[in-house]
């Protein structure tokens, strides 16, 4: 799956992954590949990635907006912490 996390200010990351979850605002929620389409509202959090070699990636949020589509990951940060 391919994910852009993006601050107002620049695109923060850009790159393929396995998985991300993430801090949604009814609880935190994970996204694998093939993912049913979703939009969703985010809050204040963690944002856990694992990219192709298996390594975790985490970034502190403090909320924002994500788009899942066609194995495409657009999250739409406030600020990254």
């Amino acid at each position: 799956m391919k994910i852009e996390i993006i601050t107002p200010d620049k695109k923060f990351f850009d790159g393929e992954i396995k998985s991300v979850r993430v801090p949604g605002k009814k609880g935190s929620f994970q996204v694998l590949k093939d993912h049913a389409p979703i939009i969703s509202t985010l809050e204040k959090g963690l944002v856990r990635m694992v990219d192709l070699e298996n390594t975790e990636i985490i970034y502190e949020i403090s909320g924002g907006v994500i788009e899942v589509k066609a194995n495409k990951i657009i999250l739409l940060a406030d600020s990254v912490i």
